[in-house]
């Protein structure tokens, strides 16, 4: 078996969500995760500290990307135009791996009570990361909240029609499907008062 290989981590994500899908999170060891991937298991822990980080591998990353396309945005922009520029931002950043591990990762963390725990507390660090940046920008606290919240639910939905695999034509950017969900978002809450 080879000592390193250079697209090992993402060799071990694949494996994992695989095994997951396959068996379920409980019944995949870390053995066998870094068997599938033709790594050892000291690989594995150089990447990962347990299996529960690989279904966050990406959280700290996406986060400040979030965080930086606020920043980033014009300084006369709303709150929920900036959401919009760290949409675009994070999801210019997302490739055909992230879209084909879509459906892996959605089976596994429906197949498991505490995954499901996990991707909740994933959401909830996103939408902080997001609000932090509103309010670096100047924006009160419960408006950067509900910007946040709604960039959180528009970047799950637009991820979610983008790594669809029972899409007939072509994904197209993920940019697209997020600004399309962030504008449904926005007209639902005109509807809220």
């Amino acid at each position: 078996m080879p000592r390193w290989k250079p697209d090992a981590r993402q060799r071990l994500v694949v494996a994992a969500l695989t095994l997951f899908a396959e068996q379920g999170f409980d019944d995949t060891t870390v053995a066998q995760i870094a068997e599938r991937a033709g790594l050892t298991r000291s690989t594995f822990f150089r990447h990962f500290g347990d299996k529960r980080e690989i279904l966050t591998a990406g959280q700290q990353a996406l986060s400040l990307l979030l965080a930086e396309g606020i920043a980033d945005a014009p300084a006369d922009a709303t709150p929920l135009e900036a959401v919009a520029a760290g949409l675009e931002r994070a999801s210019g950043e997302m490739t055909s791996f992230n879209r084909e591990l879509g459906p892996l990762l959605h089976a596994a963390i429906e197949a498991n009570e505490e995954l499901r725990e996990r991707d909740a507390l994933k959401s909830v660090g996103l939408a902080a990361a997001m609000s932090e940046a509103l309010r670096l920008r100047g924006v009160t606290a419960p408006v950067a909240q509900v910007a946040a919240e709604l960039g959180v639910l528009a970047f799950k939905a637009g991820f979610t029609r983008w790594a669809d695999p029972d899409r007939d034509e072509d994904p197209g950017e993920l940019a697209t499907h997020t600004r399309a969900a962030l504008d449904e978002l926005r007209a639902a809450t005109a509807e809220l008062r």
